[in-house]
């Protein structure tokens, strides 16, 4: 008995998780907004075998670590509260939860774009003065915290106020308003996002293994080689840059910029890292379904990406073990210099992968911001429009509001004689035009793969007739493919924009770079 006494004496005070008793993961915290309608787990760690008791919302919940010292409870469905109330956890110690209300909670992540502040958006700093809505909740992931560059919790919630808004997603901030004043429900948004970040790097290591995926994990392995020699010679390049610098400015000039960091010292570019130090911390908290923005730094590997968002999709939903929630996909937007001649652009192919992961992945939708981007500028300003979008989408795909969700989707085409027929759903009362004139920047192919631009007519409620006299015998069309298309007109009701496409399988710029 004694020996046996001595054993848990010794195993309490130098056990990690004995230390710690009963503890939950930071996104468990005060001010957090709880997903109605549907189980809620509540989760941490305890001392293996310990009694934990949880009360909430008049429930009452019990349940015992196991072995490893793991624990979670089940919340029964719950309608939407504003009214703040406490969660209890019992055990050794007790952890007390405030300020908890229940409503809609919905994750947006992705890269840059989704991380946009909104400081740097039209009319940011006024938007951030005027922000205080006690109902709209924000969960910030903190990328430093997360991958253990500063100590501290990776997050925490917090209402909405000039404060908290002020380092939040611009374009999820704007979702999330826009959601919250529609349904009148306390709102809840986590930001997950990471600027110049690849989505292998969200994806876990087990799902890549699969012969078009392996070579980013082979990089891995190339950066682990290399990162010694490249380390040093990074050091030896900043040491060398300051010294110019000071030169420099002590000359009057103004110097170039720093080195950048390589790839290979980049903590969040090996694959997994940005889902273990961002993602996974956050399951299986209940959310009722995420927005993706991301793309951009995978241009060179467009056609790869149409089989890696997929694949990171299902990744996320198997684990997070809420079957398969809503999943909307921002798709890139309009960017670089119109050019006068279709052109057949990484750019416009990785879109083509985005959209054809939206058309494909059970319960995804696509989010199309092809008029709203900026030539010269890849983190375009307008985000609260794209913010209306996802809203929009989320109403009429998620809540099942009697709106439409987008701008018509292509659905089929047909080759009829020297024309090409193109079909469309999400069509409403019918196609039409923003200004009236013909269906522009449509484009069309002849045996030899060479494109032209054609003339366009829609000839029924969802159909487009596409032709060209340069063209007798076509055998594809693309719609809106360029980089950066010069006015794309076709719409429907919601005037809102038709997603670009293409009909062709040709080998695009990327064919094969894996």
């Amino acid at each position: 008995m004694k020996k046996s006494l001595i054993a848990l004496l010794l195993w309490v005070v130098f056990h990690p998780v004995a230390r710690a008793f009963v503890k939950v993961p930071d996104v468990l915290s005060n001010g957090m907004v709880l997903q109605q309608h549907t189980l809620v787990p509540i989760w941490g760690t305890a001392l293996p075998g310990e009694a934990i008791d949880l009360s909430f919302d008049h429930q009452n919940k019990s349940t015992k670590a196991d072995m490893e010292g793991n624990w979670i409870i089940y919340l029964d469905p719950m309608n939407a509260d504003a009214t703040p109330q406490m969660l209890v956890i019992r055990g050794i110690n007790e952890i007390h939860i405030k300020d908890v209300q229940i409503g809609e909670v919905w994750l947006c992540t992705g890269q840059s774009n989704m991380q946009l502040i909104l400081s740097m958006t039209n009319k940011g700093d006024s938007v951030i003065a005027s922000a205080n809505y006690p109902m709209l909740h924000l969960f910030n992931v903190s990328r430093e915290n997360s991958f253990g560059h500063t100590r501290g919790a990776i997050g925490e919630w917090s209402p909405c106020t000039p404060a908290s808004v002020k380092e939040f997603s611009a374009a999820a901030y704007y979702f999330g308003l826009a959601l919250q004043q529609k349904l009148k429900v306390p709102v809840g948004i986590i930001n997950a996002s990471f600027g110049g970040s690849q989505a292998e790097a969200w994806t876990p290591k087990s799902y890549l293994r699969i012969p078009e995926l392996e070579p980013c994990i082979e990089r891995d392995t190339l950066w682990a080689k290399i990162r010694p020699t490249v380390q040093v010679n990074y050091r030896k390049q900043l040491e060398d840059w300051k010294v110019y610098a000071g030169n420099e400015k002590a000359a009057g000039h103004k110097p170039k910029e720093a080195p950048h960091q390589p790839e290979a010292l980049r903590d969040y570019r090996p694959t997994t890292s940005i889902y273990n130090a961002m993602i996974a911390p956050l399951m299986p908290f209940a959310i009722k379904g995420n927005f993706w923005y991301q793309g951009e730094n995978n241009e060179d590997r467009a056609e790869q990406y149409g089989t890696l968002l997929p694949v990171m999709i299902r990744s996320w939903r198997d684990n997070w073990k809420e079957g398969d929630f809503p999943f909307g996909i921002v798709q890139l937007p309009n960017y670089r210099d119109h050019k006068s001649e279709p052109e057949d652009a990484a750019w416009s192919h990785l879109r083509e992968a985005q959209r054809w992961a939206a058309d494909t992945v059970k319960n995804a939708g696509l989010i199309v911001t092809i008029d709203i981007g900026e030539a010269h500028n890849i983190h375009y300003h307008d985000k609260f429009d794209l913010g209306q979008r996802m809203c929009q989408w989320a109403l009429s795909r998620v809540y099942k509001y009697p709106i439409l969700p987008s701008g018509p989707m292509f659905e089929r085409s047909e080759i009829e004689k020297n024309k090409i027929i193109a079909s469309f759903e999400v069509v409403g009362s019918g196609l039409r035009t923003k200004d009236g004139k013909a269906p522009q920047c449509f484009a069309i192919a002849d045996a030899n793969h060479q494109w032209h631009w054609a003339k366009a007519k829609i000839i029924d409620k969802n159909k487009v007739a596409v032709w060209s006299e340069e063209v007798p015998e076509p055998i594809a069309i693309r719609y809106a493919f360029n980089s950066n298309p010069v006015d794309p007109n076709l719409t429907n009701d919601s005037m809102l924009p038709a997603a670009p496409f293409r009909t062709d399988d040709f080998p695009g710029p990327t064919h094969g770079r894996k």
